[in-house]
Formats: structure tokens, sequence, C-alpha cells
């Protein structure tokens, strides 16, 4: 007495085949596919050009452009080409800063802020102009 068929047991040689075969021709890249050249280009380009620019900054340049690329992307780009994060930005001091900014910050100098003072009774309007920062 047979307890399985022959036509049973061909049928499990077959599908035991076709799934071995499946398993040994299955695309071995799983996940996130890579980034395009093209891309990975312009981020190095962009970091070696501007080295002031960290991952953030370069990340919203391209978002600028259309280019969707997350910025995490950006950062591991730079690390695996060993450009470190704003190398910059240590070296940026703070007269620098303000030569680079003197007329954003002359012209937030320049506003004149009008405000409502109550004093017993009566309400006046009264005009204060903000003191000049440092080192102007």
């Amino acid at each position: 007495m047979l307890l399985v068929r022959p036509n049973t047991v061909l049928r499990w040689h077959r599908d035991l085949l076709r799934r071995r075969h499946v398993a040994t021709c299955a695309p071995k890249l799983r996940g996130r596919p890579p980034t395009a050249r093209s891309i990975r280009a312009l981020v190095l380009r962009l970091a070696r050009e501007n080295n002031a620019w960290g991952y953030r900054r370069i990340h919203g340049e391209l978002a600028a452009l259309g280019i969707q690329v997350a910025a995490s992307t950006v950062r591991e780009i730079r690390r695996e080409h060993g450009i470190p994060p704003a190398p910059e930005r240590q070296s940026t001091t703070w007269a620098d800063f303000q030569r680079g900014h003197a007329e954003a910050l002359l012209a937030c100098d320049l506003f004149e802020v009008r405000t409502l003072c109550s004093s017993d009774a009566t309400s006046s309007w009264t005009s204060r102009t903000p003191a000049a920062g440092p080192g102007f």
C-alpha cells in the first residue's frame, strides 16, 4: 500500500526546484535604491565649493532646485567621501559675521518702534529707537 501517489512526489519535487530557483535568482538588493550618480556628484561639488555649508544647507539648496533627497543621504555622501561637517564653521569669528551681515544689521538698527505707554489716566505714544549693537 502506497502512502503517497507518484504524482504527488513529482509535484513536491517540482515545487522544491521552483522555490530553489526563485531564491537563487531573486535580486540581492533590498531596501532603498542607491542615489543617482548625478545627485552624488552635485552634492560633492556643492560641499567642496562651499566649505561653510553643512549637510542641511546643501539639502536645502537641492530642495530649492527640485531635487528630492534626504538630508541624511547628503550627510552620508559627505561622510563616505571624507568631507567633514562644515569645516569652516569653527573658524568664523564674530567680526567676520558682522562684516558679512553689516547691511542687514544696519537696516535693523534703523527700525522705529512705537509703543503705547499708560501712565495714570492718560495714554500717550512714545517713540523708541533701539541702540546700535556692539561694534557699530
